[in-house]
């Protein structure tokens, strides 16, 4: 007759722990992929400081000999604005394309993450977080690098490693769509030579677009990496034109919006079953 009374006095005494926060779940994800990430810092963080001095050598050192200057600036220094963000789609990509796929089939990562207060979107948007994060730490190793060898010099390109981190978004929430459907790992190789590295060479990094044929300006224009490269490279020059700039940002925020909402709705779709 008393149990009623004793359940009472114990919910009274420990009370039932509050859900966490939004914020919080975001963060705990977030957390997770830098712990792993830190775990091997010597491995996973030097490579991105040696990667734009061994492009600039192959490519740069070697085509800036009969390239002096484009479109009114030094070819190095056309170059090294486009690296800054295009080694930002690389990672992201790489990030969730291969590495969405093998915590969600190989390792069950996700099962475990999922048994904890958290839930699939928590999970997918610290995801595409996370990505953007590595973006943002690529573009800035390799700003570092070109500022040391005096390439890129102007103050105003401490922004640039933003336009990485937004970078890192939009190629992440693309990449989650492309493994919401791949069946098997080996598949990613189509979208990486299909697609990602074609998308590199023609959307300005390498040479302006303005040199393509007329009928390919507007895929070029639709390619989010071109619209990246314009960013980046205004900021980092101080070539600033308002219109422009508004324009390519307000593409990339709408591109991961959109993006986003896809990505989610149709990885969700693959956890559940």
């Amino acid at each position: 007759m008393n149990e009623p009374k004793i359940k009472k006095n114990i919910q009274e005494i420990q009370p039932i722990a509050p859900y966490p926060s939004f914020t919080l779940r975001l963060y705990a994800v977030w957390y997770r992929h830098v712990r792993v990430y830190t775990k091997h810092l010597y491995s996973n963080g030097t490579p991105p400081f040696f990667e734009p001095l061994i492009f600039l050598a192959g490519i740069g050192l070697g085509l800036n000999k009969y390239i002096h200057i484009i479109n009114g600036i030094e070819y190095l220094q056309f170059l090294a604005t486009g690296l800054v963000v295009s080694t930002a789609m690389f990672t992201a990509t790489f990030e969730c394309t291969f590495g969405t796929f093998i915590r969600l089939v190989y390792d069950k990562v996700y099962d475990g993450m999922l048994a904890a207060s958290i839930t699939v979107n928590d999970l997918l948007i610290g995801e595409i977080i996370w990505a953007g994060t590595k973006g943002l730490f690529f573009s800035s190793a390799v700003l570092i690098v070109m500022a040391l060898f005096g390439i890129i010099t102007n103050p105003l390109s401490l922004l640039s490693p933003l336009v990485g981190f937004l970078t890192g978004l939009m190629f992440s929430v693309l990449a989650m769509i492309i493994t919401s459907y791949v069946k098997t790992i080996n598949h990613f190789n189509f979208y990486f030579t299909g697609f990602i590295s074609p998308m590199f060479f023609f959307s300005g990094t390498v040479f302006p677009t303005n040199e393509l044929p007329a009928i390919a300006l507007p895929i070029v224009e639709a390619l989010p990496l071109t619209h990246a490269v314009r960013l980046s490279r205004g900021i980092c020059l101080g070539n600033i034109n308002p219109t422009i700039m508004v324009f390519d940002l307000m593409y990339a925020v709408f591109f991961i919006m959109l993006g986003g909402f896809c990505a989610i709705k149709l990885l969700k779709k693959r956890l559940i079953e």
